[in-house]
């Protein structure tokens, strides 16, 4: 993980005489921009063919996805259940049984719902500090008190980036002076809300997760807002505050070429190409890996319609949902115990009643490590 202390001098992009005309090769980044576009359209399909409650478990499984992972990326990581119930709250989503409101988690739910549910609205410097304030409810970032809700001073020296032992950091990146914050947050705000997309609205989401992580603007969760504001652009360009896959999540699964292209990009010139190529083909990615997504949603459909007509506690409706989800490892007593929150006994109750009802079906082995899938529905394992 990286993070973030004062430095030595260097050159990067926002010092640059040009600094901050963008250039690139609109004809190289033509064959990516199709292929994303699509990419979308073909999710977008796909995802038209379905019923309502099926499009919002889709927006629900991707913003869960969203959240868990552009945090996973900083080194935090988030409990599943709490991230679910709240976007699900906030959805009005019905998922069982939900977990106890966490503050820390709903702050970054709020900000990633708000980014993507309200993309028309514009960006501001007061928009930014309230999410800024969302993630940090404390006022601190892990045991150091931050400057919350504003951009940062620089009391401790230039802001930096850099990874490495005490002694021995190696330094990735140094950002403007805080002084220079308010001119050039404000004219990325001005380009951001009333600059017409350049060329294409994926270039714009591109151009301005880089931009404003070049300002790094505040004391901690510069990536995670440069990523929500990425995702803003992208609803706007989709004109859709429903979200159907993750680009944090693909971020994620390529943490160490994100961070690599965006070490090399502020030490080359002002033509981005290559992180725009990069940018759009990680968005690719993204969004061709959401037919599993799909493919889940609609599996998970088609066993709640088999089983309508079986009566369900809120425990037994709470392990399915998270077993449908894609639970890690095989389901038995002690998860189900864990996962409801309940005794042994009260999970053996639960899971012998679905055996029962043919729901559940055991798998060989026995014992207290005795195992239990959900029944195929037609011929296709859920």
């Amino acid at each position: 993980m990286w993070t973030e202390k004062p430095l030595r001098p260097r050159t990067y992009l926002w010092q640059r005489p040009d600094w901050p005309q963008w250039r690139f090769d609109a004809a190289a980044l033509a064959a990516p921009l199709a292929e994303v576009h699509r990419a979308q359209g073909h999710l977008a399909g796909r995802m038209a063919d379905v019923g309502l409650p099926q499009r919002d478990q889709a927006t629900l499984q991707a913003l869960t996805q969203e959240v868990i992972t552009t945090s996973a990326i900083e080194g935090e990581t988030l409990d599943l259940d709490a991230v679910r119930s709240s976007i699900a709250r906030r959805l009005g989503v019905d998922i069982g049984a939900l977990a106890p409101a966490d503050r820390h988690v709903d702050g970054v739910v709020d900000m990633v719902l708000d980014a993507t549910q309200h993309h028309s609205q514009p960006l501001t410097a007061e928009r930014l500090f309230g999410w800024h304030a969302a993630l940090f409810p404390t006022g601190y970032s892990g045991h150091t008190r931050i400057q919350v809700g504003a951009w940062r001073k620089d009391a401790a020296g230039p802001m930096q980036v850099v990874s490495g032992p005490v002694s021995r950091e190696k330094v990735h990146y140094e950002a403007p002076p805080a002084a220079q914050l308010p001119a050039k947050t404000a004219a990325f705000l001005q380009w951001f809300n009333n600059t017409p997309p350049v060329g294409d609205p994926l270039i714009h989401a591109g151009l301005a997760h880089l931009w404003l992580v070049t300002l790094h603007p505040f004391d901690d969760g510069n990536g995670r807002i440069s990523r929500a504001v990425s995702d803003m652009a992208l609803a706007r360009a989709e004109g859709s505050a429903q979200r159907f896959y993750s680009l944090s999540a693909q971020i994620q699964r390529e943490r160490k070429h994100y961070y690599d292209q965006l070490e090399t990009t502020q030490h080359a010139p002002l033509d981005v190409t290559p992180w725009l190529d990069w940018f759009l083909g990680c968005l690719l990615r993204a969004v061709q890996g959401e037919e599993s997504l799909l493919a889940g949603v609609l599996g998970k459909a088609q066993f709640w319609q088999r089983w309508a007509d079986v009566p369900m506690n809120a425990r037994q409706t709470l392990v399915l949902n998270r077993v449908l989800d894609g639970m890690e490892g095989k389901l038995n007593n002690a998860k189900w115990a864990a996962i409801a929150k309940c005794s042994s006994d009260t999970a053996l109750r639960d899971i012998n009643n679905l055996l029962a009802q043919g729901v559940l079906q055991r798998l060989d082995g026995g014992g207290r490590s005795t195992a239990y899938i959900l029944v195929k529905t037609g011929s296709s394992a859920l």
